[in-house]
């Protein structure tokens, strides 16, 4: 018989979250499993980190750069102050 494995007082299984880092890599869509910003030099089995406005393999060191004002955190309040406003212009003219 197998004997169970005794746990010292005060510690708990190890179990893995559904938040986990791993799950925002992919996207569902339908039926089908999409993976999300991949190496193009290394292949679908590398993904590429999120890092201030630019996408980087740390394998090969390949780099992607986008727009600043999008990928920084100030540039996202702005993007969002500015979405806000649209918002509001379109409201105001549907009022009239």
């Amino acid at each position: 018989m197998a004997k169970k494995k005794k746990l010292k007082k005060g510690k708990k299984p190890h179990k893995n979250k559904a938040t986990s880092k791993k799950y925002t890599k992919y996207k569902i869509e339908g039926d089908k499993i999409k993976r999300e910003r991949f190496c193009p030099r290394c292949g679908p089995g590398i993904f590429l980190l999120n890092s201030k406005g630019r996408f980087y393999c740390g394998k090969c060191h390949y780099s992607e750069f986008g727009p600043k004002e999008v990928s920084s955190g100030d540039g996202k309040a702005k993007v969002v102050a500015e979405e806000k406003k649209i918002e509001k212009k379109k409201v105001e003219e549907k009022k009239k």
